[in-house]
């Protein structure tokens, strides 16, 4: 837009906001971490300040572009640095408990959250449109329940001094493997949307065979992306390594991170999906440990601006139960955060065999924390969800994230449940 045009964002509006975002975020999250609560849910709270005080602009606003583009590049590392982070040859050998817990935290949820959001439409509690848009956010919602944070749960049980336990290591391990099938089923789902988009129809018939080609689309990317990547990434980053230019190595790291971004996107995934595989690949390399450290400072403009956009993107009058339209809203978001609970606290059973604490390990697996709100995002980005069912969801995730880090220190440390 032109300079002189007076509908443009001017650049001014956009540092003002920026530096927002900055101070109002940190002031808030650091209060969240004196009271030893998660950082992102501080930087959720600064969103929906800063939404409510009209400080940035919102979803669908002017200038909203600006910071949704700076917002996907801070998911996109994010996504990247939980791939440098996640260990394949870990994953393979957490054992047979963590990886029935894993699956079971993703069954149990998605397939819970799925039949919620049809059970509420019988008893016309809430109404999703079309057949094609009911399907649809049934999915998205059921995709959003299946994520766990892992990073939420790793500090509770780091404070308690736990991270040795069998528990932990159960947790932890399932909680990785929730991760890598949520992208997958985020993947699925990201094709099924643009399948949907395409046909330019409300009411598409949406074929298994159409599903298990999206499906295998999205297993074929990952593995070919780390098959291939491991051909050439090791040797790549040496030469990077030795170039004599200062920050070679982060910047060949993002440019390796974005590009695998465009490719997933190319193969009709979500971007981050690639970014994702970027992690797992660099993570093998010997420069691993450098590109970590060198990344913080960047993730740590970018990431914060993503969860604010997020926070700032929930409609907070859509909880006013005073208005008769919103209780169809208020029942969808308390209903969620029950069956979010229950469809995580039910994973513990799957170690059956290990004398543990399976409250402990299942109460482990509730924080859906940055993947949930990643799958919520994408939801209300793509017109899946509207901004009232965004809103619902993203309470949910906020509420899960909430109540873990307490319900993990009372049974962690209660005794009563030894077998």
């Amino acid at each position: 837009m032109s300079i002189d045009d007076p509908n443009s964002y001017s650049l001014g509006s956009f540092f003002l906001a920026l530096a927002s975002i900055f101070i109002v975020g940190k002031i808030v999250s650091s209060l969240f971490v004196k009271y030893k609560q998660p950082e992102v849910l501080g930087e959720l709270i600064a969103g929906v300040l800063l939404g409510i005080l009209g400080l940035i602009p919102l979803y669908g606003e002017l200038g909203y572009d600006f910071f949704h583009l700076l917002s996907e590049v801070g998911v996109a590392i994010l996504l990247f640095e939980i791939g440098l982070e996640t260990d394949l040859d870990d994953l393979i050998n957490v054992g047979l408990p963590s990886l029935i817990v894993g699956i079971i935290g993703v069954v149990a949820p998605f397939g819970l959250g799925y039949f919620t959001v049809y059970t509420l439409a019988d008893l016309n509690f809430v109404s999703f449109g079309s057949e094609t848009a009911q399907f649809l956010t049934a999915l998205t919602i059921g995709a959003t329940l299946t994520a766990t944070s892992v990073g939420i749960t790793a500090r509770v049980l780091s404070e308690l001094g736990k991270l040795k336990s069998t528990e932990a290591k159960v947790v932890l391990g399932a909680a990785v493997i929730d991760d890598v099938l949520g992208l997958i089923i985020l993947a699925v789902i990201s094709g099924i949307i643009s399948t949907s988009s395409i046909s330019g129809t409300s009411d598409i018939s949406i074929s298994s065979t159409e599903i298990l080609i999206i499906s295998a689309k999205a297993f074929g990317f990952l593995i070919l992306a780390i098959l291939l990547g491991n051909l050439f990434t090791k040797k790549l980053f040496i030469f990077i390594y030795n170039l004599k230019a200062r920050g070679s190595l982060l910047l060949g790291a993002l440019a390796y991170t974005f590009i695998f971004a465009y490719l997933a996107q190319f193969a009709g995934l979500a971007p981050i999906i690639g970014a994702f595989a970027a992690g797992l690949l660099l993570a093998k390399t010997n420069q691993k440990d450098l590109i970590e450290d060198r990344l913080k400072p960047v993730a740590d403009v970018f990431i914060p601006i993503f969860f604010i956009m997020v926070g700032s993107a929930v409609d907070i009058t859509a909880f006013n139960p005073f208005i008769k339209e919103n209780i169809a809203v208020i029942i969808l978001a308390l209903v969620l955060f029950v069956v979010a609970i229950i469809g995580k606290v039910i994973s513990g059973i799957g170690a059956y065999k290990l004398n543990v604490n399976k409250l402990v390990i299942g109460i482990g697996m509730i924080p859906r924390g940055e993947v949930g709100l990643i799958f919520a995002s994408m939801g209300l980005v793509s017109g899946v969800l509207t901004k009232s069912e965004y809103s619902a969801l993203t309470i949910m995730v906020m509420l899960t994230t909430f109540i873990a880090p307490p319900l993990l220190y009372k049974f962690f440390r209660d005794k009563w449940w030894k077998d």
